[in-house]
């Protein structure tokens, strides 16, 4: 990602909103530039999790996201963040058509997988046109085609103790002197197991192209389009995101949005 796609990003910080309207997000930014206190960073991180509890008593936890019909789709469906991987992984990848490309499911699962892309196009498959929200302002219609993670995890067997599923990506999304950091993510199992949630391989009737994350890209689709991630080549069944980055969750949830990104 550009150092002005980045900081443009962590411009609109401010700007992220839960499904109430309220401003919750920000703390991070804030609190380094304005010297929020303690006090005001936990009224909004508070403020967050009512609004994922509210979200979740009002719409339940298996209310779908609006579908649309194809007539909906009136242009491609825009890409954001990294667009193009220079990764040499992820290049060499693509170079070979992403032929030994694999998705580990680790963690807090009984049966550990390593699916290769074949092996996800032919479990079950659900294809749902839908809007992608970005936190940016801007909304596109696509058709998605994937297969419902739910279905992988079954497979894998999640353990009791498991809590959030994690999603760890080829691509990097910022550059420091201690290393390069990746992009990863998190959503609750409640999330992860709706019927819309599905990782997605096809868009708009053709394969995944690489702007828009190819191999593997997340859609879950009620949240905001920062909690779906691309380039993906794991999933890690966990208890805890607290140690990970900077324990709230994402990158871009360390940088200050909401973990919960509800729509």
């Amino acid at each position: 990602m550009a150092k002005f796609e980045i900081s443009r990003r962590k411009f609109l910080t401010g700007a992220s909103l839960g499904a109430s309207g309220i401003m919750l997000s920000g703390c991070d930014a804030f609190d380094s530039q304005l010297s929020i206190g303690s006090g005001l960073r936990s009224f909004l991180e508070n403020a967050n999790g009512l609004t994922y509890r509210a979200q979740r008593l009002l719409a339940g936890r298996d209310a779908l996201a609006p579908e649309f019909t194809e007539a909906d789709i009136r242009q491609p469906q825009r890409p954001n963040g990294v667009t193009a991987p220079d990764d040499d992984v992820y290049k060499g990848l693509l170079a070979n058509n992403f032929a030994d490309w694999r998705l580990e499911v680790s963690g807090l699962v009984e049966k550990p997988l390593s699916l290769s892309r074949e092996q996800l196009m032919n479990m079950p498959s659900r294809t749902q046109i839908t809007r992608h929200d970005c936190v940016e302002g801007w909304s596109c219609i696509a058709k998605w085609t994937g297969t419902p993670l739910s279905l992988v995890l079954d497979q894998a067997v999640v353990k009791p103790q498991a809590r959030y599923v994690m999603f760890h990506c080829l691509d990097t999304i910022d550059r420091s002197l201690s290393g390069d950091i990746k992009y990863y993510g998190t959503i609750d199992l409640i999330d992860a197991r709706h019927p819309q949630t599905i990782l997605a391989y096809g868009l708009n009737g053709k394969p995944l192209p690489v702007e828009n994350g190819a191999p593997l890209r997340v859609r879950v689709e009620r949240q905001l389009g920062y909690k779906m991630p691309k380039y993906l080549y794991k999933i890690e069944l966990v208890d805890s995101f607290a140690n990970v980055g900077g324990g709230r969750g994402g990158y871009w949830e360390d940088n200050g949005y909401d973990w919960y990104g509800g729509i």
